[in-house]
């Protein structure tokens, strides 16, 4: 039971990708799927009820990743969809709810209550399975299309050859890199162009591709194209202008640099060893230093210490002290030992 509304059946036979639609499963795959469910939902509060009469429907879909999750949601996502206040992002029609939270897509379907729908999938989003670290990280590559001159309900993320026909891609995914981990991101210009943002592993890889791609486009109409490290930008299609090459100039690969952010805990145990470890070289080096002047106080004084307590001077003996110069050169130089 969630909030007001009964569940049709207790639990789910093993995980569910058995029951995807045969229409969306090899999409689904593509992107990661893991696991599925789908159950009725009834105010009743027996299962038969919820079934013969559904409230109504709830699919969840659980992927690997959260970059498998946002393909899945644009996949899913239909034509005349508004947004909704719900989870990381969620449009919704008269009749269904999709909604994307975490590695999770969400999809239900209405029945006679919309608000109620939408109440159930709000208490929903803290029952459903949480990835962790990078798993957990939204994709970057969606993040990098303008939000100027484009019309961003027509984008589409893919990490697929399936998933991107499907979604109305129009370059030959033959072409793409799909086979070397590509992700593509395709938006309709308001102009009507197409621009196509590729993101690849390696920059060695991304110019290999964009040498693929350049003859294979040369003679479909206006081209434009641009690489920056791993990042391969397209423009095609109609553009005004000189809007095309403007708005892949303007796209650029960043990394943020902030000082205001909390460092990683991992950050912070290196920086305590290393402190530690200088430390305790410090420490050791001090140490030696008053051992080796102790001892030799102790040596040196000492030493003189002993031969005067024994009434010997306190200097070592004499020839320790003075030149010998009675050897022949002390002769000559008239030594009056002599």
């Amino acid at each position: 039971m969630i909030g007001k509304l009964h569940r049709a059946s207790a639990d789910d036979a093993s995980n569910g990708l058995a029951q995807v639609d045969a229409a969306d499963s090899a999409v689904m795959q593509e992107n990661g799927l893991k696991r599925f469910a789908q159950s009725n939902y009834s105010a009743a509060a027996y299962p038969a009820a919820a079934t013969s009469n559904p409230f109504c429907s709830v699919e969840v879909y659980n992927f690997g990743d959260a970059s498998g999750a946002v393909s899945a949601y644009d996949y899913l996502k239909k034509p005349g969809m508004h947004a909704e206040k719900l989870g990381d992002e969620a449009v919704a029609n008269s009749d269904e709810l999709l909604l994307h939270s975490g590695v999770n897509v969400v999809v239900g379907h209405f029945g006679a209550n919309r608000e109620a729908v939408l109440a159930l999938a709000r208490e929903l989003i803290d029952h459903l399975p949480k990835g962790s670290g990078s798993t957990a990280l939204p994709p970057m590559l969606p993040k990098l299309v303008p939000a100027k001159a484009v019309d961003a309900d027509s984008l589409r993320y893919a990490l697929g050859p399936l998933g991107y026909k499907a979604m109305g891609g129009t370059l030959p995914v033959n072409l793409l890199g799909f086979d070397k981990s590509a992700e593509v991101v395709s938006v309709r210009s308001t102009s009507g162009g197409l621009l196509t943002l590729l993101l690849y592993p390696t920059p060695q890889i991304a110019g290999e591709h964009i040498r693929m791609l350049q003859p294979a486009l040369n003679g479909s109409g206006a081209v434009k194209m641009r690489r920056e490290g791993t990042l391969l930008l397209l423009a095609t299609g109609a553009w005004q202008g000189d809007e095309a090459q403007r708005t892949i100039n303007a796209i650029h690969l960043h990394n943020e640099v902030t000082w205001n952010k909390p460092v990683p805990l991992d950050f912070h145990s290196e920086v305590r060893k290393t402190f530690s470890l200088l430390e305790s070289i410090a420490l050791f080096c001090a140490l030696s230093a008053v051992a080796m002047l102790v001892l030799g106080l102790f040596f040196g004084y000492g030493r003189a210490l002993i031969r005067v307590m024994q009434g010997k001077p306190a200097a070592s003996e004499p020839e320790f002290l003075r030149i010998d110069l009675r050897g022949p050169l002390g002769k000559k130089l008239g030594d009056p030992d002599d």
